[in-house]
């Protein structure tokens, strides 16, 4: 196997680095927008009614005979 290089570091990742260095406050509003939108507490119960409410999908919806049943 050859050497890998490490160093490489892409335009928009130099870029963002220097935008998160202007704005320090930024990283703080990141973790808020992510606090509202995808770290919550599960709740067992409401997964389980959850699930327990899907309904089976039909094997192949795009079949010719799929409305006719």
């Amino acid at each position: 196997m050859g050497d890998v290089n490490t160093s490489y570091v892409s335009d928009h990742t130099k870029w963002m680095n220097e935008q998160l260095e202007k704005n320090p406050a930024w990283v703080e509003d990141q973790k808020v927008g992510r606090a509202l939108w995808w770290d919550k507490k599960q709740d067992v119960d409401t997964s389980t009614r959850n699930a327990d409410s899907k309904v089976a999908q039909k094997p192949y919806p795009y079949d010719v005979n799929f409305f006719g049943e």
